[in-house]
């Protein structure tokens, strides 16, 4: 997956959760970011809540980029297709997010664990079911495998015990997801 793209699917972020979303090494993805910022398309801000980020130019040239790729594997149909499937598995996520967090319109303290269990084993029912989806895009554009990879393992870290990769890591089931759809919407050229 480029770079650049990763990026624009992230927002802002670290060099590592870069790499690791990339699928790439840390010494190359900051070689290339290095690059990107020289050409005006990404920058850096230091500090707690900086990182690296996509400018404007940026998401024209990504945008420009990911348009010509479509274009050359003809396979827009098919990547429309699978946002359409995409998007009601979107819904039922959202709404697996609320009930791990809330508990019949309060807090949910996770002191019931097959109340827990019950979500988690819906999580992995959600997962299976889109993972149809994934592989229709990973045929119609071989990055989107990527996210394949990266899901199952923040799934397999939650049935662990590792809760907080169902919502609450960067490298959470619930962060992937999003990016996944900010890269379908990308993709097609929808805006947000």
């Amino acid at each position: 997956m480029n770079v650049l793209h990763t990026l624009r699917c992230m927002g802002v972020t670290t060099l590592a959760r870069v790499a690791e979303a990339a699928g790439l090494g840390e010494s190359d993805v900051q070689s290339e970011l290095i690059d990107l910022a020289v050409a005006g398309l990404v920058t850096y801000e230091p500090g707690d809540f900086g990182g690296w980020g996509v400018t404007p130019a940026g998401k024209t040239a990504d945008a420009a980029g990911v348009a010509a790729e479509l274009d050359a594997a003809g396979t827009k149909a098919g990547v429309a297709g699978a946002l359409g499937r995409f998007l009601p598995l979107n819904t039922e996520l959202l709404d697996l997010c609320e009930a791990w967090h809330l508990r019949s319109g309060t807090m949910n303290d996770h002191g019931d664990p097959g109340y827990d269990a019950r979500v988690i084993a819906l999580l992995a029912d959600l997962d299976r079911r889109a993972g149809v989806v994934l592989a229709a895009l990973t045929d119609a554009l071989p990055r989107f495998g990527r996210y394949r990879v990266r899901l199952t393992e923040a799934l397999r870290r939650v049935e662990a015990g590792e809760t907080r990769f169902f919502t609450d890591d960067m490298a959470s089931y619930h962060v992937i997801w999003f990016q996944l759809h900010e890269d379908l919407l990308v993709t097609l050229g929808i805006p947000r």
